[in-house]
C-alpha cells in the first residue's frame, strides 16, 4: 500500500527538470574535450596518409609491371608479322621497315592528338568567361574546328553558350 501511495505522489508532482547547463560550463567541457577529438582525427588522417602512401606505390610498381608487360607484348606481335611476312618471301629488311613506318606513324599521330588535347588544359572558355571587363558578347579570337562526327565531346568540354 504503501508502494500505491508513493507512485500516487511521484504521479502528480510535476517532473523535476534539470537545470541546463550554463554557457560557461558548456565551452569549458567543449575545450576540455578538445584535444581528444582533434587528437584522434588528427592519427586518423596520419593513418590513412601512410596508408594512401603505400597504395600509391603499389599502383606505381603494378603500372611500370603492366608498362612492361605491354610492351613486350607489342614487340613479340610485330616480330610475328615480320615472321608472317618473311613467310610470305618478304626480304627481312622490307619487313622490318614496314614494321618501323607503321609505328612511327601511330607514334606520330598520338604526338598531334596530344598536342590539340593541350589547349584543353588551359580551361580557354573559363578563363576568358571570368577574364575581367569581357562581357558575354565576346567570341574568342579564333574559334575552334569542329570535330569529326565520330569523336562526342561531354558536355563539359563544349564551351558555354553566350548568354
Amino acid at each position: 500500500m504503501a508502494d500505491t501511495a508513493t507512485s500516487a505522489r511521484s504521479a502528480a508532482a510535476p517532473a523535476r527538470v534539470e537545470r541546463p547547463e550554463s554557457l560557461i560550463e558548456l565551452a569549458r567541457d567543449v575545450l576540455h574535450d578538445l584535444p581528444g577529438l582533434i587528437g584522434d582525427r588528427v592519427e586518423l588522417f596520419s593513418l590513412e596518409l601512410h596508408r594512401a602512401g603505400l597504395a600509391l606505390v603499389k599502383v606505381l610498381a603494378l603500372t611500370v609491371a603492366a608498362a612492361i608487360l605491354g610492351v613486350t607484348a607489342w614487340l613479340g606481335l610485330w616480330s610475328m608479322a615480320v615472321g608472317l611476312l618473311m613467310a610470305a618471301g618478304w626480304h627481312w629488311a622490307a619487313a622490318n621497315a614496314l614494321v618501323v613506318a607503321i609505328n612511327i606513324g601511330a607514334a606520330v599521330w598520338a604526338v598531334l592528338r596530344v598536342r590539340k588535347l593541350m589547349t584543353h588544359l588551359s580551361l580557354p572558355a573559363t578563363r576568358q568567361h571570368l577574364a575581367l571587363g569581357s562581357g558575354s558578347t565576346r567570341r574568342p579570337a579564333a574559334p575552334e574546328p569542329p570535330s569529326p562526327s565520330h569523336e562526342q565531346h561531354p558536355v563539359a568540354d563544349r564551351p558555354a553558350a553566350a548568354a
